[in-house]
């Protein structure tokens, strides 16, 4: 089954982390290595590292402080960018993700990264992958001081990058921040399904899904 008209989507707005990226390296760190290296450094047990760290994590779930380094390397009393870097090796390009974006090149597709990854950690992500010599414009969240969770990002996106909002397709794998979107008035909308690869495919309601790119190829 053909998802798309392909023919009505000029601009393709990318998210990074569960979208291009694999999802896993990120739960990982946070809900394994973080408190493990927390329990270490304040010497607690990691029962309370735990529950430290999710207590401050759900206070901050969806702003722009849950997506700062540096805000979360104070938080904790720890160098976080430093801590990301010793697991380098677990940062992966999800499946099809290369043939997808050349693809969307072929096609001549504008294609764009929007992430509210902090800076340190995509620069990390980029150097790592190197999926930016697919990409023609990469925005994070942080240049405009407000994460895709608000309407905010989106208005300050409309100024920095040229897009039309009804022939453009944004693809990330958090609902609320595909909601925020669509009340923009981002036409194409597609949730990926199974942004971690070690975890099972949760499909969202609202929008249209896919676990992998190969779903969306070829694109004509």
């Amino acid at each position: 089954m053909k998802l798309l008209n392909w023919q009505q989507i000029d601009t393709v707005l990318l998210d990074m982390d569960g979208t291009l990226l694999d999802l896993h390296f990120d739960n990982y760190f946070w809900q394994h290595y973080l408190p493990a290296q927390y329990a270490i450094h304040h010497n607690v047990s990691i029962a309370e590292a735990n529950r430290t760290l999710q207590t401050l994590i759900n206070e901050r779930a969806g702003s722009l402080q849950w997506y700062c380094l540096d805000h979360w390397s104070e938080l904790v009393g720890m160098d976080i960018p430093k801590l990301k870097e010793d697991i380098k090796h677990k940062i992966a390009i999800r499946p099809h993700v290369e043939d997808f974006l050349t693809a969307l090149q072929n096609n001549g597709k504008h294609i764009v990264l929007v992430t509210n990854a902090h800076p340190t950690g995509l620069a990390l992500k980029m150097n790592v992958t190197r999926i930016d010599t697919w990409l023609d414009v990469i925005v994070s969240s942080h240049e405009f001081n407000t994460p895709k969770e608000d309407q905010a990002f989106w208005h300050a996106l409309d100024k920095k990058v040229v897009f039309d909002p009804k022939r453009t397709l944004f693809i990330d794998d958090t609902p609320r921040i595909l909601h925020s979107a669509e009340i923009f008035g981002i036409a194409h909308l597609l949730c990926i399904s199974e942004p971690d690869s070690q975890k099972g495919r949760t499909e969202s309601r609202d929008f249209l899904n896919v676990a992998h790119f190969d779903e969306l190829l070829p694109l004509s």
